[in-house]
């Protein structure tokens, strides 16, 4: 049962409109075949209410209307009206499964709260909605007043209701408490349907979700993305991958293609970014960095797992930076259709080091740029060289380059102001030139190119065209800087007309 659409909207700062709760509802249901939904709170809002009604008057056109669940309360009725009004057929009532919660919130005895829940089950019954119950703060019950929470399982035997659920309200289970908790429950009342219902406060949401199926769970609550309260609910992809490649005593239906697409449909209606480190749907998840496991992935896939990408709608990645080495390299140049002899592969993949020490990651679509470069670059004989410069831009004043150029072993600095940085760099370099009696030649063009889809900090290729003696010629500088980028060019011009 998925419960993104309510406890996963408890999330701080998440609020689906209507028009997003049907559409999730959709694709949960239809696209990931998953069994049920909890889709809202009752009585919370009008606006909660049009979204459920929304829902449900979509699900009786489909035939789903028991696949959608609603969370009740112990109310004298009034959330029976509301789901009758909104057209819900599921209720999942909220009751107190720890004495604590019992004692000090409702402040009332075992017998009382019976009573009332017996009424409303009677209720749902007579209305022809289906019950189901929650034992909120059900595993602090099982440690703190384990003799309530069998007195509450037994009353519920003897109700007309489908499933009783088992939250770890608090997050505070670990897998050996969640074995021996419900083994307890599932041994005294095997044939009653329980769902368990983690959250992931100890980061152990998954693993308490394996501990409840081996000891014998009916059912289990999931949200995309691991949303909910605090630090969330079991994670809806995670649960899914585990328990098909080490439960096989278990079978679902959820479609693990769907997986990602979902996953990031609830991202961007959200807000609430995925960490790039998540499983199954985090960006590096599949992404290799170590030029070692590229390697190993040529020979006989040495570094693959069970967790395959394209099971989960994915591709498998191999990143740049300087931890890359030739074989990450070869992988990408592959999915461009590029191939590069030993040597020219040697001077690209020092390249990416460098760019790797200035820039975290380099992306497959910046490696043309890499290699135009890094070919363009070893045309000619560097006599001259940029040794350092100063790039000074403030708002109300022009800007000024101060620069140190080695031109055939003598040191020169000079500085000037220009109406940008780059012109700036320019009048310096030329009055270089001019104090030696060299010309510099005539610049015609300016281009600068970023990889598509790339962001900010993207490498940027500067091409400069330049005009010397009559002829045309063309530099390249790549860096994540368009400015240094274009110094880089310029260093290139230096010594092709030297």
């Amino acid at each position: 049962m998925d419960t993104t659409l309510r406890d996963g909207e408890q999330t701080s700062g998440v609020s689906f409109s209507a028009a997003e709760k049907l559409t999730i509802a959709q694709l949960l249901l239809e696209e990931l075949n998953i069994d049920r939904i909890e889709i809202a709170s009752a009585r919370v809002s009008e606006g909660e209410f049009n979204a459920v009604k929304g829902i449900t008057s979509w699900a009786e056109l489909k035939g789903y209307t028991n696949r959608i669940e609603v969370l009740t309360f112990v109310d004298g009725g009034v959330s029976i009206d509301w789901m009758k009004k909104a057209g819900a057929k599921v209720q999942n009532l909220l009751t107190k499964g720890s004495m604590n919660h019992l004692t000090h919130q409702l402040k009332k005895t075992p017998e009382q709260h019976f009573s009332e829940i017996a009424q409303i089950i009677a209720s749902a019954k007579e209305n022809d909605i289906e019950t189901n119950v929650y034992l909120e703060d059900w595993s602090n019950g099982m440690r703190n007043s384990p003799e309530y929470v069998f007195q509450f399982l037994e009353f519920l035997s003897t109700q007309p209701i489908k499933r009783v659920l088992l939250p770890d309200t608090l997050g505070v289970l670990i897998p050996s408490l969640t074995f021996e908790f419900i083994s307890k429950i599932k041994d005294k009342y095997p044939q009653i349907h329980f769902d368990f219902h983690a959250h992931n406060d100890y980061d152990l949401s998954v693993a308490n979700v394996m501990e409840a199926i081996k000891a014998g769970i009916n059912g289990l609550h999931v949200t995309v993305n691991g949303m909910g309260e605090r630090a969330g609910n079991a994670p809806l992809e995670s649960t899914v991958a585990v328990i098909n490649d080490y439960l096989p005593q278990v079978s679902i239906n959820v479609k693990e293609t769907s997986l990602y697409s979902v996953s990031k449909l609830v991202e961007t209606f959200t807000g609430y970014r995925i960490p790039a480190n998540k499983p199954i749907v985090g960006d590096n998840v599949f992404t290799q960095t170590a030029g070692i496991h590229a390697d190993g992935d040529n020979k006989n896939n040495l570094y693959f797992n069970d967790l395959l990408p394209e099971r989960f709608g994915r591709k498998r990645k191999y990143a740049l930076g300087k931890t890359s080495g030739k074989a990450n390299i070869e992988k990408n140049l592959q999915e461009l259709g590029l191939k590069l002899n030993n040597e020219d592969l040697k001077l690209v993949t020092q390249r990416i080091i460098e760019l790797g020490d200035k820039k975290e990651t380099v992306t497959k679509e910046d490696l043309p740029y890499i290699i135009s470069d890094v070919l363009d670059s070893h045309t000619y004989e560097e006599k001259i060289t940029i040794n350092s410069y100063m790039l000074v831009h403030s708002k109300g004043m022009r800007p000024s380059t101060t620069l140190s150029l080695n031109l055939n072993g003598e040191i020169i600095e000079e500085n000037a102001q220009g109406d940008g940085q780059f012109d700036a760099f320019m009048n310096a370099l030329s009055k270089i030139y001019k104090s030696k009696k060299l010309t510099l030649p005539k610049l015609i063009d300016y281009a600068v190119r970023i990889p598509p889809g790339s962001s900010s900090d993207a490498l940027c290729e500067t091409i400069i065209t330049w005009v010397n003696n009559g002829k045309e010629f063309k530099t390249r500088g790549l860096d994540s800087d368009q400015t240094v980028a274009a110094i880089i060019a310029t260093q290139k011009m230096l010594n092709i007309i030297t």
